[in-house]
């Protein structure tokens, strides 16, 4: 139910913590962004989260540093990603490293976001969106988990026209992605985004308006 609909007020029961996911080029970005604009809610960015975690004086920072050395820096001091993502994808114990020091910091991040939000009592919605949501267990911390399907050829097309991949590229970024058996056995929703957004915004607000 949106914000302005006269009933909102007096049909709101508590929040709802709600993560979405999808593979690329499911356009979560831009459900994302109609739920922020529509509905009372926040909004966190799994991979935004991540980055600002890996800034100087956040919570990781110091200890990748001491993983993989200053090699990885900038001028300023700051994380290389290009560097980082160059050392790690040559070194699956690297990697695994990285995760094991931003996976945890993110996922507790969120949990004390969530806890001062039930505390505040200001929204209605907590929307997180995450590609690793369910390898990461989320399902175990949020009330439930969506997932915006799209066909793999309407996929395939956004991630040509917009970033300029290959066909070798997508088919190596969907392999290394979980099935669709995978993400509807964990997901309670499904929003189908492979017929335009006003249907996927139609999908949306049925569910949530028949939810409330």
């Amino acid at each position: 139910m949106k914000q302005n609909d006269p009933n909102f007020e007096a049909q709101k029961i508590f929040m709802k913590t709600i993560g979405i996911t999808g593979g690329v080029g499911c356009g979560k970005s831009a459900v994302m962004d109609y739920l922020e604009k529509n509905y009372n809610c926040v909004v966190i960015y799994a991979d935004l989260l991540a980055k600002e975690l890996q800034s100087p004086g956040h919570e990781c920072y110091d200890e990748i540093v001491s993983l993989l050395g200053k090699r990885i820096l900038d001028r300023e001091g700051s994380i290389d990603k290009k560097k980082m993502a160059k050392i790690i994808f040559e070194d699956d114990e690297l990697r695994m490293g990285v995760n094991a020091i931003v996976h945890p910091a993110v996922k507790e991040y969120v949990l004390n976001a969530i806890e001062r939000e039930m505390t505040l009592k200001e929204h209605d919605y907590f929307f997180l969106e995450a590609a690793l949501l369910i390898e990461e267990k989320y399902y175990e911390i949020l009330d439930e988990l969506w997932y915006i399907y799209a066909d793999e050829e309407v996929r395939r097309e956004r991630l040509k026209s917009s970033r300029g991949y290959s066909d070798d590229k997508i088919d190596t970024i969907f392999e290394s992605q979980l099935s669709d058996e995978e993400y509807t056995k964990h997901c309670k929703v499904r929003i189908d985004n492979s017929n335009g957004l006003d249907d996927t915004f139609r999908q949306i607000d049925l569910y949530l308006r028949r939810d409330r």
